[in-house]
């Protein structure tokens, strides 16, 4: 059954001041970039590639407020990331934490049984120091640990400033990542929630299990982890045994493995960053009018029309701390794997468990039509 803990239980291993940014290993960044600015509302903000002097690799950086998405494409078949690419398509690759000490950071996680994935690198250039250290996790999904705080520079060194071209678009108002979702093989969640919790010295505050997420035909299981500020959060999901495959099932199926699932980005007005989306072509997962005819029983008063969230089949729900808003895309790829949530939180500190049900029946609906439940 599911719990949620508040309160701090934790060894704090190090200090992580919260998300850094994702990046994404793509096969086209240039294409890529300007999906996410026409369909999401990024802009640009810098680049690197073959024109700064970067011969192996371009990576473009979008930012929209306190959100960077840096993507990333490989330039010959020889980079490691080109065999990463063809097993997994398009996907998330760096989990980056902003740390005050990288290094320090570094050592501690190899020394509580962490692997390495880059050692520590100082760079120092004319517009500051810029120290970075990497170490893996689930998959092929690596943590860097990043400090820039003297850094004067675009973004790194070796990138330049690139400005977004005008384009026809709904404004979205992203504000920042909220949380970030890995999904893991049968009996694996455990062991990498553990990892969190020795490695990092995170808790983990929120446990679901099959009783909690399920429907008819499939289930799975849910820890989630967190850094003692709360500006980390990342939940942890396993398939659990059902009639027809989960959702998890088939995301590790057309991954090739473990991943991240998905991004939460938060948003100050819901209403207003789901409208312009789907203005800006972002498909998102039906929800059923039925879903709201007992809402208003089920969360209490809130300050939003209800109708109005019928409309844009917004999802809401209610633990202790207050209530959340939140709405899930599709698959933004052509393989069923990696989408979006956008959630506006009023005071919840949960992840909407009363809208599983909804959900998962809903993506169910979203397998069933490719042929995968």
């Amino acid at each position: 059954m599911a719990f949620m803990t508040k309160e701090w239980t934790g060894r704090e291993v190090f200090k992580i001041d919260g998300f850094h940014h994702v990046e994404f290993c793509v096969g086209n960044a240039k294409q890529a970039a300007y999906f996410y600015q026409s369909a999401f509302g990024f802009d640009l903000h810098a680049y690197m590639g073959p024109e700064t002097g970067c011969k192996t690799h371009v990576s473009y950086v979008l930012k929209q407020n306190h959100v960077y998405f840096v993507l990333t494409t490989p330039l010959h078949s020889s980079h490691p990331a080109s065999e990463q690419l063809k097993k997994h398509g398009d996907f998330v690759c760096d989990i980056a934490l902003s740390v005050p000490d990288p290094a320090h950071a570094y050592e501690e996680c190899l020394r509580r049984g962490a692997k390495e994935a880059f050692a520590p690198r100082a760079d120092k250039t004319k517009e500051g120091l810029f120290v970075t250290a990497g170490i893996r996790t689930y998959g092929d999904t690596i943590h860097s640990f990043i400090h820039d705080g003297e850094f004067k520079g675009v973004w790194a060194p070796g990138f330049v400033a690139l400005k977004s071209p005008a384009l026809n678009r709904q404004t979205v108002h992203l504000a920042a990542i909220d949380h970030i979702v890995g999904n893991v093989a049968v009996r694996d969640m455990d062991r990498w929630a553990k990892f969190y919790e020795e490695v990092f010295g995170f808790m983990t505050f929120v446990e679901f299990d099959e009783k909690d997420i399920s429907t008819r035909y499939s289930a799975l299981k849910s820890k989630v982890v967190r850094s003692k500020n709360w500006r980390v959060k990342m939940p942890i999901n396993e398939p659990a045994k059902g009639l027809k495959k989960s959702q998890i099932e088939e995301y590790l199926d057309f991954n090739e493995g473990p991943g991240v699932q998905h991004v939460a980005l938060i948003t100050k007005d819901i209403v207003h960053a789901v409208s312009a989306l789907r203005a800006n072509g972002v498909e998102f997962l039906e929800v059923p009018d039925s879903y709201y005819d007992a809402l208003g029983a089920r969360v209490g008063d809130i300050d939003e029309d209800l109708e109005l969230l019928k409309k844009h089949k917004i999802l809401v729900d209610r633990d202790q701390e207050g209530y959340l808003l939140q709405l899930f895309t599709r698959p933004i790829e052509d393989r069923p794997t990696f989408f979006f949530e956008i959630i506006e939180r009023k005071g919840a500190l949960g992840f909407g468990q009363g809208n599983f049900q909804a959900l998962f029946e809903s993506i169910e609906r979203e397998q069933a039509r490719r042929g995968n439940l």
